[in-house]
């Protein structure tokens, strides 16, 4: 992956961008609500795919921005969750996407990115645990100890696996994303071009990984 915009700052042209990442990233929320779900509530949701690719632009702080913004559109326009549902949206997105854009502003490079979005899945996944354990009984209005019950065979996997698919997507989409808003003049061309070759070896890493975490999740939701 290539050098990006470090976000220290947001110029008319950082704001038109993140703006237009926030409508595409409320489209794949919309599109989301096609996948089944899994123990009758959890839901995929694709939407950290495009903020992350944001704070990989333009740092964490825009990551935080689209985050908040999408968030609170989806409360007020699809949401049946509330503001509980808000707070659980904004936690799990900056978890992945700050997480990894924090990483990968430090190592803009292929292993930066790689390394970043690992520890975002990872931190997401330990902080939803902790979170559906304190608020998820007062959502489902059942005892702690049912929620206790779920936290490893349902809420664990369910967030890795959710978490692997949105970051082996943000790696298949960061390329052709970025190479887009350049040719719309809305990114600063790269100093460096990367090797071919490594392109496709990631790509074709990445379609597989893609695979596998999408047949764990129809085994998760019961379609096999």
């Amino acid at each position: 992956m290539s050098n990006n915009a470090n976000g220290k700052s947001f110029g008319s042209k950082t704001v038109a961008t993140l703006g237009m990442m926030c409508a595409i990233a409320f489209v794949a929320k919309l599109i989301s609500s096609v996948f089944p779900t899994v123990s009758g509530f959890l839901s995929f949701d694709l939407k950290d795919v495009i903020i992350v690719i944001a704070g990989f632009m333009s740092g964490p702080l825009a990551a935080v921005v689209v985050t908040v913004v999408v968030s609170f559109i989806e409360m007020i326009t699809i949401s049946s969750t509330g503001f509980i549902g808000l707070i659980m949206n904004i936690l799990q997105s900056c978890a992945f996407a700050c997480t990894a854009s924090v990483i990968y502003r430090k190592d803009k490079s292929l292993k930066g990115a790689i390394i970043g979005l690992v520890s975002g899945v990872l931190l997401m996944t330990v902080l939803m645990l902790l979170w559906n354990w304190l608020i998820t009984p007062l959502y489902m209005k059942v005892p702690r100890s049912v929620v206790v019950g779920m936290l490893v065979p349902v809420f664990l996997p369910f967030n890795l696996v959710k978490g692997g698919i949105n970051a082996t997507l943000a790696m298949l989409l960061y390329k052709p994303v970025v190479t887009a808003l350049r040719k719309a003049r809305l990114v600063e061309p790269s100093a460096s071009g990367g090797k071919h070759g490594a392109k496709l070896g990631v790509a074709a890493v990445s379609a597989v990984l893609l695979v596998s975490f999408v047949l764990l999740a129809l085994v998760l939701a019961g379609v096999i």
